[in-house]
């Protein structure tokens, strides 16, 4: 039932009808009533829209994620999961957009159309377009991942810069020397992409203070790509012993090479890295890593963006995590690895 029936029945224009639901005019008390009766006898409700033209809202949100053609990882897909169910916990529904090359039609869909009242953004690069075309529209947003200017949004981030340092500090304490950084891909780290060139940065840093001999490979997001990274790291580094990694996709990838190398983990070779929890346990041996509480962060940023829908002029949110890493089973004392034959 639509709201020409409604009017049709009430003996009145279509419009006043509009204007007796959204309240955007007056109309008569008699008019209102003679209305509502219509709508009690069809049983009408008002859809979303109309309740959102009345409310000025649209009780959704946008999560923009990377591009449909890019499988997610299990930390994005956790990411998405937890700002779902925490838009659902707050009444509100969430429309998923891609960007990045053909699907950035999209994302400008979502930011000029005004279909959602809010936007979370997803794989933040140190200068990010699309930040920047939130900031103009005025729309609210969050990022789950922050810039190069951090304190010109609000974000909630994992701090990979310290993990991937400690997980150096790990490994050294266990005696290795010549440990390797698997980052992610070599695209997404000339873009700019913020996880990688942290990881580099905190990667950097702790090998000049541990005085180690430290290698760094970009791997593409998959098992192959991981297979791939590992056997040349053992062809040219010969007396490699350890792996510090944050591609966590790659990481499967990265036992069976070392598998094929006849090297037993962590007997042979460590892995340290940051993952997903339930992947790092379900690994075998269950992964040394920092799980990211995606849960907790994308709790958070659902929580920064509902303020700020509230009240724009809300000051920028910030929330920076460095979890502990949990000790399993591929971290050991190092032990040195002869050429191969």
């Amino acid at each position: 039932m639509n709201i020409g029936e409604i009017a049709r029945r009430s003996g009145v224009a279509r419009s006043t009808v509009s204007y007796a639901l959204s309240g955007k005019r007056p109309v008569s008390e008699e008019t209102r009533r003679r209305i509502q009766a219509v709508i009690d006898e069809l049983g009408y409700r008002p859809n979303a829209v109309a309740k959102a033209l009345k409310e000025g809202r649209t009780h959704t949100i946008g999560l923009v994620i990377p591009p449909a053609s890019r499988r997610l990882t299990d930390m994005q897909l956790g990411f998405v999961a937890s700002v779902v169910d925490a838009a659902a916990r707050a009444d509100l529904d969430v429309l998923l957009s891609p960007s990045g090359g053909e699907h950035d039609r999209s994302f400008e869909r979502v930011v000029a159309g005004r279909r959602v009242d809010g936007v979370i953004v997803m794989e933040i690069r140190l200068e990010d377009e699309r930040v920047t075309r939130l900031r103009q529209s005025g729309l609210p947003f969050v990022g789950i991942g922050r810039t190069r200017h951090p304190e010109e949004m609000s974000w909630v981030d994992i701090d990979y810069e310290t993990l991937i340092a400690k997980c150096v500090h790990h490994l050294a304490d266990l005696g290795h020397r010549h440990i390797a950084l698997v980052n992610r891909s070599a695209e997404l780290v000339a873009a700019g992409y913020g996880p990688g060139h942290r990881a580099q940065t905190g990667f950097t840093r702790a090998v000049a203070e541990r005085d180690l001999h430290g290698v760094e490979m970009c791997c593409a997001d998959d098992i192959n790509s991981g297979v791939s990274c590992v056997e040349q790291l053992l062809d040219e580094h010969p007396g490699l012993t350890a792996i510090a990694t944050v591609n966590e996709a790659a990481t499967p990838g990265v036992y069976r090479a070392l598998s094929n190398a006849g090297l037993v983990v962590p007997r042979d070779f460590s892995i340290a890295g940051v993952a997903a929890g339930h992947l790092a346990e379900n690994l075998h041996p269950p992964l040394t890593a920092a799980d990211v509480p995606a849960d907790e962060l994308g709790a958070r940023a659902v929580e920064m963006l509902i303020r700020r829908i509230a009240d724009p002029a809300t000051p920028h949110g910030h929330f920076l995590v460095a979890p502990p890493i949990s000790l399993r089973g591929t971290t050991g004392p190092a032990r040195p690895r002869g050429p191969r034959a």
